[in-house]
């Protein structure tokens, strides 16, 4: 798999879930501290569009692997 920092992606809970709707996105990532409800949420997408999902140990570690200053509760790489 290519780097996460330099793959074309979506940051974000809101972009992820509209690019996973859209049948964009190869690969979902999700930080393991995230809010349960919505992790939840984006778990029940994923796999209703049968999309692999990779969990991240942080929304710390997540944000780095996305080269954001921000930490970041989900991402997705794009097909």
């Amino acid at each position: 798999m290519q780097s996460l920092e330099a793959a074309p992606k979506v940051v974000g809970s809101k972009q992820t879930i509209r690019a996973i709707e859209s049948n964009q996105v190869s690969v979902v990532f999700i930080a393991r501290d995230t809010q349960e409800q919505l992790q939840d949420q984006l778990i029940e997408c994923a796999n209703k569009h049968q999309v692999e999902i990779v969990f991240y140990d942080s929304m710390e570690a997540l944000g780095e692997a996305c080269n954001v200053e921000v930490k970041t509760a989900t991402a997705a790489l794009i097909k």
